[in-house]
């Protein structure tokens, strides 16, 4: 039995789910004290957690649904070679999603949702620094921040107000580069760009080396990972869940979590609610550092391409890909990667190609995770839908889930990320 202040409970939790917040969730739960098993349907860190750009970045505090991005997105239902592309058949399919997203779309949401967006990626940002040291994560965590680059003078120019409203607004600012002072900056870049901002507070690591690292920790702190392991829902007994039913068996425990990412829809039914999440399609091209090889990890803005130089290798990444539950990996979506990079770089690419991957982000339509209790089952908690900034938001994520399982005083508002709000 676990004891809590004027509360006595038992000590089993499932973790449903083997990403990066399932990972961290196991974390700071097992630190905690609780048994944990983690269950996940494939390979534990194999899904959307593998091979994204690795950004750990408190500058992303904006969500997709700001005002405009309607405009923007019906603009990419034709395009080719959009970086975000939208298929009409999954919006004739989800019309509540979209709609959900379209009519956030206004100053007065996208505030309130980078509010909430931004306390979990500060808290975040200062646990990884904790989480890194505390465990000796090999993990290729370094804090040089984060460089927006503009190719064009106009662009760059449009991106000050955005840059005024995240000083301001939320505390966030970046160091304006010119010309000059950007390709002073980073010499990798190829002359005529028109400048950059340079978040200095944001880091970024290796995301398959977080995994294998996190993976270590916790076994030593005695979870167990199950892999190959589908839940497919939950035996019931009088509102509350006795046991996760998977092909393989039942795994019982005394509470829940259910960190399934862009699967977690497959489970409305036995949760008694409709999470709201889309698979947002990501891609990148992972290869050996170029000879002339960035110091910093780069967005180009743009073109919404990434950039991430890891101390073993070299990652292009993002672009956004409504396509459902397709499972194909589109080459044309990896081509607008390398050809972005082509117009930015002195030496944009590198062989062989190491790995050319996807992975489905788990989108909701106004930007924030749901953390919060099924309705049906009692002990049973959701942790899932975190848009493009698992990564970035595992961390607090993690500790937010142990203090709600445990019924102890969270570190953070949950309010935001709750249920009801949809």
């Amino acid at each position: 039995m676990r004891l809590f202040p004027g509360l006595v409970m038992s000590d089993r939790v499932v973790v449903v789910g083997g990403g990066v917040v399932g990972a961290c969730s196991a974390y700071y739960l097992a630190k905690a004290g609780w048994r944990v098993t983690v269950v996940d349907r494939g390979r534990f860190g194999r899904g959307c957690s593998h091979a994204n750009c690795g950004y750990v970045c408190p500058s992303h505090v904006l969500p997709l649904a700001v005002p405009g991005a309607v405009r923007a997105t019906l603009r990419t239902l034709f395009a080719r070679n959009s970086p975000l592309k939208v298929r009409p058949a999954v919006v004739l399919k989800n019309p509540g999603w979209f709609w959900g997203f379209a009519r956030r779309c206004n100053e007065r949401d996208m505030l309130a949702a980078g509010r909430a967006i931004q306390a979990l990626l500060t808290s975040s940002r200062g646990l990884f620094d904790d989480l890194i040291r505390t465990e000796s994560l090999d993990c290729e965590w370094e804090t040089k921040g984060l460089l927006f680059v503009f190719r064009s003078r106009a662009a760059f120019n449009h991106y000050a107000p955005v840059d005024e409203l995240l000083t301001e607004t939320f505390g966030t600012p970046a160091r304006r580069l010119d010309a000059d002072a950007l390709l002073a900056l980073e010499p990798a870049l190829l002359p005529g760009n028109a400048g950059g901002y340079l978040y200095e507070g944001d880091a970024h690591l290796r995301p398959d080396r977080l995994m294998g690292e996190l993976r270590r920790v916790l076994v030593g702190l005695g979870v167990e990972v199950r892999e190959d392991c589908e839940v497919t829902g939950f035996v019931r007994e009088c509102g509350t869940a006795k046991a996760a039913r998977t092909a393989a068996g039942e795994v019982e425990a005394d509470e829940f979590v259910v960190a399934a990412g862009a699967w977690t829809p497959q489970l409305n039914r036995e949760l008694g609610c409709r999470v709201p999440i889309q698979p947002g399609k990501g891609y990148s091209v992972t290869m050996p550092r170029p000879a002339v090889c960035p110091t910093y990890p780069l967005i180009f803005e743009e073109h919404r391409v990434a950039v991430t130089p890891f101390r073993t290798g070299y990652r292009l990444g993002s672009t956004m890909e409504f396509a459902g539950y397709d499972d194909t990996l589109n080459c044309d979506r990896l081509g607008i990667l390398t050809d972005a990079a082509k117009l930015y770089l002195r030496d944009p690419l590198a062989e062989p190609v190491q790995e050319e991957w996807w992975g489905w982000r788990p989108m909701t339509p106004d930007g924030l995770p749901v953390i919060d209790r099924s309705p049906a089952l009692g002990n049973v908690l959701i942790a899932a839908g975190h848009n493009m900034l698992g990564l970035s938001m595992a961390a607090g994520t993690g500790k937010l889930v142990a203090a709600l399982v445990g019924r102890e005083k969270p570190h953070l508002d949950p309010n935001p990320y709750q249920l009801a709000r949809f």
